[in-house]
């Protein structure tokens, strides 16, 4: 179709996901053949269901939002509200990762080592480029450490505040989790927000669930009508009451964000107001069949290694093909993670 105005971001109703899996093991590592493999994944949708309901799950933020292997994002962010731009360089420039190469390792290590911006420019692999624009900007700017700061693309600075606000989020999920509090019923105390009709909710109508409106909510939340939301926390951010209140402030404490304000005086366009999340979101068109076998040759180099120590797959294990839709904004490697229940990395 066609329209005469821009479209932003998340205007789109959903996303359409066509996913394989291949190599797929039991929890030894042993393969499994297709039907197997098939009868495994319609099962744990059917326990995800009767945990939930029908094709519902936890709306995690997925790990591509902090740094998969790098979890680097949120604490730059961190460094940043907390108006500590030399610690937020020191981290995005130095901090380890899992299964660096070793030209990155060098290079990480060596800043941590010397911080020499001249030394380490020396040795940088040169596909990291952000990096490089801060080294570079060190190097004419010495000690400028917000001027080093910004060289990063605009797009990337406002990520480290959005993943440190998910960082919370998903910390008030887990503690909800393990507080046996329901993600898809709402209790008082709670936000509850409408869901728009691509799946998004509409922040500007939430409302606190109170004895007096409980039931309402309980069956709009059971038709798909209200979502019970959690908090992406910022400057003027609305919070739970009660019970949920308690559960989202341990969260905010538990990622040692209490005395943060989020504030970002040197960096206004930084400053985040906070939102709300669905602390649940439905999948949608769900098929899952047996795929086809590809040669060796057109796979990854990580396939051609073969499984490594910690892994959970085989290659001679069976492929399957599943395909869903989901709304805006929700991670379909969220999904793939309760169906596979494999490691981060697998994803």
């Amino acid at each position: 179709g066609r329209t005469h105005q821009k479209i932003g971001m998340g205007d789109h109703d959903g996303n359409r996901f066509t996913i394989t899996v291949r190599g797929c093991s039991d929890s030894d590592g042993n393969p499994i053949d297709g039907k197997e493999a098939m009868r495994r994944v319609n099962e744990i949708r059917s326990r995800m269901s009767q945990r939930m309901s029908a094709d519902a799950f936890p709306n995690w933020i997925g790990p591509q939002r902090f740094g998969a292997t790098r979890p680097v994002t949120p604490e730059v962010g961190r460094a940043v509200v907390e108006d500590d731009y030399e610690r937020a360089c020191d981290l995005y420039l130095g901090m380890e990762g899992q299964n660096s190469s070793e030209d990155v390792a060098a290079f990480r290590a060596k800043w941590r080592e010397t911080r020499d911006p001249q030394g380490c420019l020396e040795i940088i692999p040169r596909y990291l480029g952000y990096e490089r624009g801060i080294l570079e900007s060190l190097l004419k700017n010495p000690e400028d450490w917000l001027r080093a700061y910004k060289s990063l693309p605009h797009s990337l600075q406002l990520l480290t505040i959005h993943s440190l606000q998910s960082l919370t989020f998903n910390h008030a999920l887990a503690a909800r989790l393990a507080a046996d509090v329901s993600l898809i019923e709402p209790v008082i105390g709670d936000l509850v927000a409408p869901v728009q009709g691509n799946g998004r909710i509409d922040v500007s109508k939430m409302a606190y669930v109170s004895e007096s409106n409980l039931e309402r909510c309980k069956r709009n939340c059971q038709l798909g009508r209200l979502s019970v939301t959690g908090p992406l926390p910022g400057d003027s951010a609305s919070f739970a009451k009660g019970l949920p209140g308690e559960l989202e402030q341990q969260a905010i404490e538990d990622t040692g964000l209490s005395d943060v304000n989020w504030m970002v005086p040197r960096i206004p366009r930084l400053t985040s107001s906070g939102t709300r999340r669905p602390l649940s979101v439905l999948f949608q068109s769900f098929s899952v069949e047996e795929a086809p076998d590809i040669s060796d040759s057109s796979l990854s180099e990580r396939w051609e290694q073969g499984p490594l120590e910690g892994d959970l797959w085989h290659p001679d294990g069976a492929s399957l093909k599943l395909k869903f839709t989901l709304p805006p904004g929700t991670y379909a490697t969220v999904l793939m993670r309760e169906l596979m229940r494999s490691p981060l990395d697998h994803y």
